[in-house]
C-alpha cells in the first residue's frame, strides 16, 4: 500500500479490522488517507498556509508531548537535557509534565525545568495533574495542587498563554475538593482560589460528554481531548458491524471474526476493503469537531471575551498487557493503516482549528505509545517493551510538526524509510496467563512503512517495489511467521538508504506482545 504526501516544492496555501497475512501491498500520497492494499498513487496536496489562528491569541502553534514523570525515578538533569534536545530537534517545542504523588516527583520536574532552562532554546514545561492519583475530595488536597502550580510559575520556561501559566490535567472530573460540586470544587478551590486567581490559564482533560461543559464555563480556559488520539470507539464487535454495513467483501469480515489467515492474492483486495470501510475513524476528526463546537459554544462566557484553547490529541501506537494481579488492563486500540500518519494530515488539513497538539506520548511505556528513548524505570512494562525502539517515529513527528505550525511541509533534504510491525502473528498462540489482549482480532499481519523521500524513487519492501514522487510516502506489505523487515530507496540505480533490522515475525511466542517494532534508516 502507498499514500504519498506532497514535496515541499508544492506551493502551499488521541476496537479494529483484522488481519490480511500475504502478499502485496498498497501506496498513497499524504495528506490523503493511506489506502491499505492497491499499488495505487495519489497526488498529495500541500498543507494550508499559515494563518493568523493562535493558542489563546498568543504567538505560534505548539506541538508538546506527554512525559510521565512517574516514570524518571532515576533521571538526572543530564538525561532531561537530552530528552530536550531530541525532543527539540523533532519539532516538538515543549513536555506536558504528568505528576502523580510521589515525594520524589517535584525534585525531577525542578530539574526538567533546569535542564530546560540550560538548553537555551525557549523549550517549555507545564503541568500535567494526574488527577486519577491525586486525592480531590477535600479543601486541603487543592491547597497542594496549588503550590505545585506556584512553585514552577514564575520560572522562565514554564509555557503561559495570554501573560498566565498553563495548566493541565489527566482527568478531574469527579474532583470536588470538599465542595457542592465538581464545577465548585475546581472553582473555588483552585481555579479562583487566591492563590491562583488570575494566574493560570487551565486547559484540563475532563472525561465527559461535552455537551456538560457548560458547567465548567468559569474554569476550563480550553480543552485538552486525550482521546482524540485513537479511534476508541472501534473494537471487534464494532468493526464487525462497519464492515458488514459497508458491504466489505465477505472473507474479510470472516478474518475479522476469527483472524483466520489472507492468502497472497487476497492480501490486496483484503486491505483496501478494510481501508475503504475504516479508514475514515483512523485519525478522524469527529471527536475534535464535537468538542471544538461546545467549548465554542462557551465564548461568551469567558471573562475576558478571548478564545479558548484546543488542544487536540496524535499518538502512534496503544497496547498494554497488564494481567490481574497487577493494573488488570490489557487491551488495544487500532493503530494499523498509519494511523499516526493519517491523524496528523488531518490535524494539518484542519489547522485553524487547533491550538495545540499534544502528543501521547513521550515515554508511557505500559501503553506502548512512546515517541522517546526507552530509559528512566518502567511500569513492570519490560516484556512487551524491552527492544522495541520507538524513536525513528521521531523522523515522521518533525516532518508533520513543521507542517502544523508553519503551514507548510518541509523540504526533505536527505531520504528516510521508517518501517514497523509487531513481533508475532496476530493470531498467534501463547502460554501467556494474561492472555491475548481485547482487540487483538483487529490486527493486520504486515510491514507498515513511510518513505521520505526529496525526489521521486523507487522503494523496496520485502521484495517488493513501489515508485514513489517526492514526499511522504505511506506503504504496507504483507507478513507470514518467519520474515523479516527489509527494505531500501533506490533512484537511479542507487540506493539511497538501506534498512535490514535484525527482525523476525514469530508464529508462536512466548507472551503476547502487540507493541511495534519500529526501525528507520536515513540517508548517508
Amino acid at each position: 500500500m502507498t499514500v504519498s504526501t506532497p514535496a515541499a516544492s508544492v506551493p502551499t496555501s488521541a476496537s479494529q479490522p483484522s488481519a490480511p497475512s500475504s502478499a502485496s501491498a498498497t501506496a498513497s500520497s499524504a495528506p490523503a488517507a493511506a489506502s491499505s492494499g492497491s499499488a495505487s498513487n495519489t497526488a498529495g496536496s500541500a498543507a494550508p498556509t499559515a494563518s493568523s489562528t493562535t493558542p489563546g491569541n498568543t504567538g505560534d502553534k505548539l506541538v508538546v508531548a506527554h512525559h510521565m514523570i512517574g516514570n524518571v525515578y532515576p533521571y538526572t538533569q543530564g538525561d532531561w537535557a537530552d530528552d530536550i534536545a531530541l525532543a527539540s530537534a523533532s519539532g516538538i517545542d515543549g513536555f506536558a509534565l504528568n505528576m502523580g504523588t510521589d515525594d520524589w516527583q517535584p525534585e525531577r520536574v525542578a530539574d526538567a525545568y533546569q535542564a530546560a532552562q540550560e538548553a537555551g532554546n525557549n523549550f517549555k514545561l507545564f503541568l500535567s495533574l494526574d488527577m486519577t492519583v491525586w486525592p480531590c475530595n477535600s479543601a486541603d488536597s487543592a491547597s497542594k495542587l496549588r503550590a505545585l502550580v506556584n512553585k514552577f510559575a514564575d520560572h522562565p520556561n514554564q509555557l503561559k498563554l495570554n501573560d498566565r501559566v498553563f495548566v493541565s490535567t489527566f482527568s478531574g472530573e469527579t474532583c470536588n475538593f470538599g465542595q457542592g460540586s465538581v464545577a465548585d470544587g475546581w472553582k473555588s478551590q483552585f481555579y479562583q482560589h487566591p492563590e491562583l486567581a488570575g494566574k493560570i490559564h487551565f486547559v484540563p482533560s475532563f472525561f465527559v460528554d461535552p455537551a456538560q461543559f457548560l458547567q465548567f464555563a468559569d474554569i476550563m480556559d480550553g480543552d485538552f481531548n486525550w482521546n482524540s488520539a485513537w479511534p476508541i470507539e472501534v473494537t471487534t464487535q464494532s468493526a464487525q458491524s462497519i464492515l458488514s454495513g459497508a458491504k466489505v467483501v465477505s472473507n474479510l469480515a470472516s478474518s475479522v471474526a476469527g483472524n483466520a489467515t489472507v492468502d497472497g492474492t487476497s492480501f490486496t483486495s483484503l486491505l483496501g476493503g478494510l481501508s475503504n470501510a475504516l479508514g475514515p475513524l483512523l485519525g478522524s476528526l469527529d471527536t475534535d469537531e464535537k468538542h471544538l463546537q461546545s467549548l465554542n459554544s462557551l465564548s461568551g462566557n469567558k471573562r475576558d471575551g478571548s478564545k479558548r484553547t484546543y488542544m487536540a490529541s496524535a499518538s502512534p501506537w496503544f497496547f498494554t498487557h497488564y494481567g490481574k494481579d497487577s493494573f488488570n488492563k490489557n487491551f488495544l486500540y487500532l493503530s494499523d493503516q498509519h494511523l499516526y500518519s493519517n491523524r496528523w494530515e488531518n490535524l494539518i488539513a484542519s489547522r485553524d482549528n487547533f491550538d495545540i497538539v499534544q502528543l501521547l506520548t513521550w515515554n508511557d511505556y505500559g501503553e506502548s505509545h512512546y515517541l522517546g528513548p526507552i530509559k528512566g524505570a518502567q511500569p513492570k512494562s519490560n516484556a512487551w517493551v524491552d527492544g522495541f525502539n520507538h524513536t525513528a517515529w521521531l523522523d515522521m513527528t518533525q516532518y508533520y510538526a513543521t507542517a502544523f505550525k508553519t503551514g507548510s511541509f518541509p523540504a526533505i533534504e536527505k531520504d528516510k524509510l521508517i518501517m514497523w510491525a509487531r513481533p508475532h502473528a496476530a493470531k498467534a498462540q501463547a502460554a501467556d496467563p494474561v492472555g491475548p489482549p481485547t482487540n487483538f482480532e483487529l490486527t493486520e499481519d504486515a510491514v507498515w512503512a513511510v518513505a521520505m523521500t526529496g525526489a521521486p524513487a523507487t522503494v523496496t519492501l520485502n521484495g517488493q517495489s513501489f515508485d514513489v514522487p517526492a514526499g511522504l510516502t505511506r506503504l504496507a506489505v504483507p507478513l507470514a511467521a518467519g520474515e523479516g523487515m527489509e527494505g531500501a530507496i533506490v533512484r537511479d540505480g542507487v540506493d539511497t538508504v538501506q534498512l535490514k533490522p535484525e527482525f523476525t515475525f514469530e508464529a508462536n511466542p512466548k507472551t503476547y506482545n502487540f507493541n511495534a517494532f519500529v526501525a528507520g534508516a536515513t540517508q548517508a
